[in-house]
This record gives structure tokens, C-alpha cells and sequence, in this order.
């Protein structure tokens, strides 16, 4: 595989040096005309495109941010940027947005949106895959950074986060008031940190009632409602009894409904289903869906104030941001 070719090569092309090829480049210091032209003959000639990390670091500021999500449909994602966006615009930022769903888009997008001269990035779920890799040296050559749903590992960054943990308690903690002992749980992909922490959530309302967590209740999905609804179908054939399900998200808690419905049972007499998310289809489930409301529009605007405080004063000492999920009682769970 052919090499980029690096600023080294095109000095050697022009016959110059690297410090004269990087003032062209940033149109800064005294270069003679007929030395300039050589140059960007040079970078024509080559197809030279000067390193993005390297050019954040020499230019003003620009009033734009990058955000990269997963996904740009997901209910979840767009509520967060929109939350975020509206933050940018009152501070008077513009926030350009690129989906990379797999790691392997994750460098290109970054190499544009560092060429398009953002100030800043927003990164959700930056420890789903390997993504994280490609934002190290950004941060270490003082790119602001701020993650969105995991918690940095030794990167001096802020992040914000839904409080997950007390999320999977709040739900848990809510069915056993409603008298159930037999709690099962459909959980998200397991590269997923918010996964994780509901799971806590979960095991730890059942342990602080005397309940002992039985593994054979804890289902996999992927967030689908398929997933869901597959998962459910798994615990029914298991033959082990369980009243309630605490679905780490409603479309997984959708899916399951129906699962439960094509066995017979009835929601909420026979089993209830209690969500995490209360995106607005949720209402109008058939029955409405008891679930947990993530602050999405607060976490967006929260990131977007830590990445602009970052920018305006570099140096700050990072911050990690927990908002809390709150029950919305609907018609999906019932006492027994």
C-alpha cells in the first residue's frame, strides 16, 4: 500500500526546507514568491494533505465544533446533539456532526473535521470499539475533548454521562416496591459502559432486599426491539419463573411486550415491563411504557458548555458530569 506523503517529502520535492514548507502551508513568516510557488507545485504534484492534527495546533479559533455519534437517526444520539447544537448556537458556536458507526470511520471523519479547523470535538461512546485510539494523540497535543456516555480512563478530559448506575437501581428498586422478587433483565451490547453500570444498578436493588441474582435472568440484546423480543422469548423458554423485566431500553422493552403477548401472558397482569430511555413512542405503547427519562437535552447542552470552557480556557481541569434518570410511571407495571 502507497504511503501519504509526508511534509518532508515535499520539501525535498521544492528544495526547501520543513519550516519553509509549514510557513506556506499556515501563511505565516516571509517566504519569496517564486520559493511559495515551488512549494505548492510541489503539494499539487505530491497530492500532499498537511497533517490535521498538526494544523489544529497553529490556527485561531473558528467557533465550530465536531461531534461524532454512532449514529445520527438513533432517538438517543440526535436528542443529545440537539441539545447540544442549541447550547452552541446561544455561546455562538456552529456544530458540524458526522456518524461513524464502526471504528474504521472514525480516523477519516476526524482528518475532516480537523481540516474544516473545529475548535473542539464531542465523541459519544468513545470506548464502544477502539475508537478512543484515534482521539489520544488529538488530546495529547491539547485538542479539546469531552465523551459523551463513558467515563475518560486516564485522558484529561470532561465527560458527561446519563447516571446509569442508579438508573438500573431506580428501575430494579421501583418493581420490588410493586412486590416482585423475580426480576429479570434484557441488557444492551456488552462493549457498552452504560450497560454495565444499569447492570450494577440491578444487581445491587436486588442484593440490598435480601435477593440473590440469578444469572439465567440476565439476557443479552443489542437495543433493537428484535433483540428484545427474542430475549423475552429465550426467558419463557428457560421455564424459570420470573413477574417483571427491567429492559435497558424501550425499544428492547417494546419487543419483549410482544414476545410475552404471543405466549399468552398479558402486560402488566401476568408480567410487567418497566423501559430506560422514554423515547416519545413510549406513551403511546399498547399499554404506555413505565420507563426511566434520560436528561437528553441537558447532557448535550452540558457537553457542549465543558467542550467551550475547554476551548476558551485551555488548561481547566476536566470535569465528569452525572445526570440522573427519573421514573415515568405509565400503564406497563402493576403490583402483585
Amino acid at each position: 500500500m502507497r504511503s501519504r506523503p509526508t511534509i518532508q517529502d515535499v520539501a525535498r520535492r521544492a528544495g526547501v526546507s520543513r519550516q519553509t514548507v509549514s510557513r506556506v502551508l499556515n501563511n505565516k513568516g516571509e517566504v519569496r514568491p517564486e520559493t511559495r510557488e515551488r512549494v505548492l507545485a510541489a503539494i499539487e504534484e505530491l497530492n500532499y494533505r498537511p497533517n490535521a492534527v498538526a494544523r489544529s495546533m497553529v490556527r485561531g479559533h473558528t467557533c465550530t465544533l465536531g461531534c461524532i455519534a454512532p449514529s445520527l437517526t438513533d432517538f438517543t444520539f440526535a436528542s443529545i446533539i440537539e441539545g447540544a447544537q442549541a447550547e452552541a448556537r446561544r455561546q455562538g458556536y456552529f456544530i458540524l456532526t458526522g456518524s461513524a458507526p464502526t471504528e474504521r470511520e472514525v480516523e477519516s471523519l476526524l482528518e475532516e473535521f480537523l481540516h474544516r479547523q473545529v475548535d473542539g470535538l464531542m465523541v459519544f461512546n468513545p470506548y464502544a470499539d477502539g475508537r478512543f485510539r484515534y482521539l489520544l494523540p488529538l488530546i495529547q497535543n491539547g485538542v479539546p475533548v469531552v465523551y459523551l456516555g463513558n467515563t475518560p480512563r486516564n485522558e484529561p478530559v470532561s465527560s458527561v454521562r446519563c447516571d446509569d448506575r442508579d438508573g438500573g437501581f431506580q428501575a430494579t428498586r421501583y418493581l420490588l416496591a410493586l412486590g416482585h422478587t423475580t426480576i429479570a433483565t434484557i441488557i444492551g451490547p456488552a462493549n457498552e459502559e452504560c450497560v454495565d453500570d444499569r447492570l450494577d444498578g440491578y444487581r445491587r436493588a436486588l442484593e440490598e432486599n435480601g435477593l440473590s441474582v440469578d444469572d439465567r435472568l440476565i439476557v443479552q440484546g443489542d437495543w433493537s426491539a428484535i433483540s428484545g423480543y427474542r430475549a423475552a422469548r429465550s426467558l419463557l423458554e428457560t421455564g424459570i419463573p420470573f413477574t417483571a423485566i427491567f429492559a435497558q431500553n424501550d425499544q428492547m422493552a417494546i419487543g419483549a411486550i410482544r414476545a410475552l403477548r404471543e405466549a399468552g401472558l398479558q402486560v402488566p397482569r401476568d408480567v410487567s415491563v418497566i423501559g430506560f430511555d422514554d423515547i416519545p413512542l413510549a406513551s403511546y405503547f399498547d399499554p404506555p411504557l413505565t420507563t426511566l427519562r434520560q436528561p437528553m437535552t441537558e447532557l448535550g447542552e452540558h457537553a457542549a458548555r465543558l467542550l467551550i470552557s475547554a476551548i476558551r480556557e485551555p488548561g481547566l481541569t476536566p470535569e465528569r458530569r452525572l445526570l440522573p434518570a427519573r421514573i415515568v410511571e405509565r400503564a406497563s407495571c402493576a403490583a402483585r
